[in-house]
């Protein structure tokens, strides 16, 4: 298993993990029409887009064989205010690789560009009915807000944690 910084040509393989990530992450949470009209095209222009941004920081996780199997993006939202902080926007993995360690690496990676970026907090946004949360709180994140989002038709409560202390999570996940 390799983590590596992604480059332009990661596009498709970051398309496919996000489209089918999404439909087994929220298969009981967003709207099943939703899910099923996501697009491998479309997400892969999106990645395009995203990898090309200079402020975007975006990694993968790697098979031997090449095989895109997770990815980790980080940026910071423009309703951050927030000075010296960031935000972890995403963390996918395949179904099948769950629970191996791999979003533990991930999260690493993504918490070591932090420390050398200089930020003092990280936030993180993440449906309420999705099981990461516990991930993100093993880690430290503690909720300080919630809010509501609209995807596919349905209003849904979104829950915003926050880290304040990069050093402890680098720490933890050792």
């Amino acid at each position: 298993m390799k983590i590596r910084k992604a480059v332009l040509e990661d596009a498709e393989g970051i398309a496919k993990v996000h489209v089918d990530s999404w439909r087994t992450t929220y298969k009981e949470i967003i709207p099943s029409s939703y899910l099923n009209n996501l697009s491998y095209a479309q997400r892969t222009e999106l990645w395009k887009k995203n990898i090309s941004k200079e402020e975007n920081y975006v990694v993968v996780a790697e098979e031997k064989n090449g095989q895109i199997i997770g990815f980790a993006d980080s940026w910071k939202r423009k309703n951050n205010t927030t000075e010296n902080s960031g935000d972890l926007t995403s963390i996918y993995l395949l179904e099948e690789y769950q629970g191996k360690g791999i979003g533990k690496m991930l999260l690493n990676e993504l918490f070591n560009h932090y420390k050398e970026m200089g930020y003092e907090k990280i936030f993180v946004e993440v449906l309420e009915d999705n099981k990461t949360r516990y991930f993100y709180e093993h880690y430290g994140a503690k909720l300080v807000d919630t809010s509501q989002i609209k995807i596919g038709g349905e209003i849904l409560n979104e829950l915003i944690y926050e880290w304040d202390d990069v050093d402890a999570v680098i720490g933890k996940l050792k």
